[in-house]
């Protein structure tokens, strides 16, 4: 693909600026990649661009070092006699052809496991082709991401209001209240929301007399600035919110306003929480009573409040049952759908359906995995139980993987089994930058094209937005091999049986053909004018055009006279702001019955388990695990560059002083912590920022693995907290790992 493609002219040599979208958090900050000739100058925040006005985090300044990486891989590699070596693009994929025609003729399509990691979400490309590379695979044992994070919020956006992609956006800009839970956006940039300059959003709500709660076991970045901050026993979210619906209900507060006649299940939630009174969970949360009833009082008297909780309460043993307190919250105090409170986003490259409110709903379950029986959701099984799949023999057992930008052995509970599991597969394929700690199994890698030789448009994260944003730009560089898009239509085509060596135009014109199709025959487009429109265009650049024009501020091909083309998006750098979110429902109600389904049957079931957890809390003592995030680094794959990962170590045991004298340990000191699934080694860091009876590791390090080629990430390697991460315990409903309360113990390293 050329680096300028007729979208957008300049010039190709010496020093030029390129307007991007950086693709490393949610965030989507606008940057500014100065170059010259064939290297990257420097990255700025692009203080132009409407949505980010100029912030940049430090990972967004290093796009340019993962770019010249020298341990990024650029050409595919192929074990051979034992070895990862180079090798050329048909090479590594007749290898490919061969590998899994081998397991599938044994095997069966069954005994291969798809595994997608978050990157995917953060380009354009793997969003538009992952579909087909999805269906190629032919097999039920699919694995992402999504159940090491926010599965608990799919299943309830799902389950209440139809659509399991519609995630409640606090209205940060607008908002008078927000609660948050077990969230840090000061590190993290924001989470299932994309708001970029996230802090300056936060620190600017003061000053339109705005207040923020904090909720969580460590006095975070973003607890230390907030209005409020309260400390949580790790796992018992899910007692103080229903707390805070009983107190609603108890002292007559409930106020669900313009929707009420759209909401379902109001009296079996009363119902449900009657016994989780404040006083009955005070010891289990580690809040008192009168505080719980004031923080219920102060949001529904907000003018406009929000509920906001995240992977410190969705990767937990009730992630699910805490979802959907959160969401129940919003709509009891009539917060849901209401400018301040909580909304769903309407992104550029969507439909919206303003219809009449009603449609199929929502199910799980409707296949399970084969060892544990694990109902399936969003046709996925959970992360933690690949180990026993691929371990486990008889019929269906996994002996063959394809992981597209993931690290599972870091990422994955009980990661030092998983480790060995990979190490026993009969085949494995993964489309990765680098040799990880799991990609170092692989018998072939294929290596992506860097961000800056791919197009740049936000799809996925766009969907989470608080405004109506757009922004295009063509490749910075050409790419040293194919495309991505030609690299996913190789590997779909090589995984339905049809050669190493197919064309992937194959993959493109079906993708192509299949809008069209849509577009011609159900909403009855004029063919011949909408093939004229994209003549010029690179497939992505086409599927793309196509999302946009018809997308509810689209063009819908000159039928709505200055609506939104890729071309005319191409013509504003800085890119395009249409406003903020607005409300969408009822119309947008995807349920059976067209109505929230406050008291959805899957999450009253799964309720049982929270409520036998109240009446019996078991044992109260002892240590319990979180992770936490630094603004330095988001997964694994980041710590590859010295700029973020250079000075004091952050790979170290956070641990309130108590606990630290009780057992003779100073900061500095090595202990050694352990869990049912494992132990390890690392330093404490002494710190009164954490609760009593709390301990901090962040995730994604333990570079320490033979045969990882990550130079700076090996220098720097930490340790890997899912050594301690149990794969027996997940949060039922929705299949979601258990990241956090994990219990542990720590002692001197003797």
């Amino acid at each position: 693909m050329s680096p300028n493609s007729p979208l957008i002219s300049r010039p190709t040599t010496g020093p030029r600026t390129h307007y991007r979208t950086c693709p490393f958090c949610e965030a989507t900050c606008g940057l500014a990649v100065d170059v010259e000739d064939d290297r990257v100058v420097k990255v700025r925040g692009d203080k132009d661009d409407p949505f980010s006005a100029g912030f940049i985090c430090p990972k967004g300044s290093t796009l340019g070092d993962l770019h010249h990486d020298p341990d990024r891989l650029r050409k595919p590699l192929v074990r051979r006699d034992g070895e990862l070596v180079e090798a050329t693009w048909d090479e590594a994929f007749a290898a490919i052809a061969e590998g899994y025609e081998r397991v599938f003729a044994e095997h069966g399509r069954e005994s291969l496991a798809l595994l997608l990691g978050n990157p995917i979400t953060h380009h354009l490309t793997p969003a538009l082709y992952v579909g087909p590379l999805v269906r190629s695979c032919g097999t039920r044992n699919i694995y992402s991401a999504s159940t090491v994070d926010q599965m608990p919020q799919h299943v309830v956006s799902g389950l209440m209001w139809g659509d399991s992609s519609a995630f409640p956006i606090p209205d940060i800009d607008r908002t008078d209240h927000l609660l948050m839970l077990g969230a840090n956006p000061f590190a993290s940039n924001g989470s299932l929301i994309t708001a970029p300059n996230f802090p300056g959003r936060l620190k600017a709500m003061p000053a339109r007399g705005g207040k923020v709660v904090v909720v969580d076991p460590r006095r975070t970045e973003t607890a230390a600035r907030a209005d409020e901050h309260l400390m949580i026993r790790p796992g018992t979210d899910v007692f103080w919110l229903a707390a805070l619906v009983q107190t609603l209900f108890a002292e007559d507060l409930v106020d669900i306003g313009r929707l009420e006649p759209f909401v379902d299940g109001v009296e079996t939630v009363r119902e449900l929480v009657e016994p989780f009174t404040p006083e009955a969970v005070a010891s289990l949360c580690g809040i008192d009573a009168e505080t719980t009833r004031r923080q219920a009082r102060d949001l529904a008297g907000a003018a406009a409040g929000a509920v906001y909780g995240r992977i410190g309460n969705h990767t937990v043993e009730f992630g699910t049952a805490s979802a959907w307190m959160a969401a129940v919250l919003n709509i009891l105090t009539g917060n849901f759908d209401r400018p301040g409170g909580v909304m769903t986003s309407s992104p550029l490259a969507s439909r919206i359906d303003d219809g009449e409110p009603g449609g199929k709903g929502y199910r799980t379950g409707r296949w399970k995995s084969r060892v544990n029986g694990h109902p399936e959701v969003n046709g996925e099984f959970p992360a933690a139980s690949l180990a026993d799949e691929m371990e486990t023999a008889g019929p269906g057992q996994i002996r063959a993987a394809l992981s597209v930008a993931t690290n599972p052995v870091r990422s994955y509970p009980n990661s030092e089994r998983l480790d060995r599991a990979f190490a026993d597969l009969d085949f494995y394929v993964a489309f990765d930058i680098y040799v990880n700690e799991t990609t170092r199994h692989a018998d072939v890698i294929l290596p992506a094209p860097s961000a800056l030789e791919e197009d740049c448009y936000e799809l996925t994260f766009m969907s989470n937005a608080i405004r109506s944003f757009g922004k295009y730009d063509d490749p910075v560089f050409a790419g040293e091999g194919p495309s991505e898009a030609d690299l996913f239509a190789r590997l779909t085509l090589a995984l339905r049986g049809e050669g190493g060596d197919a064309d992937p135009a194959l993959i493109h014109d079906e993708l192509l053909e299949q809008a069209l199709g849509r577009l011609t025959e159900k909403d009855g487009f004029d063919r011949d004018a909408i093939e004229k429109a994209l003549e010029g265009m690179t497939p992505v650049q086409k599927l793309l055009d196509l999302k946009l024009r018809t997308g509810w501020q689209g063009d819908l091909f000159g039928q709505r006279p200055g609506g939104i083309s890729l071309r005319k998006l191409a013509e504003h750098a800085h890119g395009v702001d249409l406003g903020p979110m607005v409300e969408r429902y009822p119309a947008r109600l995807k349920t059976e019955s067209g109505k929230f389904e406050m008291a959805a049957p899957l999450l009253v079931e799964d309720w049982a388990r929270v409520r036998a957890r109240l009446d019996s809390p078991g044992e109260t003592d002892g240590l319990l695990l979180i992770g936490r995030r630094h603004v330095r680094s988001n997964n694994s794959w980041m710590h590859n560059i010295e700029t973020l990962v250079s000075g004091r170590s952050r790979c170290t045991l956070l641990m309130n002083p108590e606990d630290a004298k009780a057992r003779g340990l100073d900061s500095g000191a090595e202990t050694k912590i352990s869990s049912r699934a494992g132990a390890l080694t690392v330093e404490v860091e002494v710190s009164d920022d954490m609760m009593p009876g709390v301990v901090s590791l962040p995730h994604g390090w333990g570079h320490d693995a033979e045969g990882i080629r990550m130079g700076v990430a090996s220098a720097h390697a930490g340790v890997g907290s899912n050594v301690l991460t149990d794969d027996r315990i997940i949060d039922t409903a929705s299949g979601n790992a258990v990241l956090n309360g994990i219990p542990v113990e720590v002692a001197a390293a003797s």
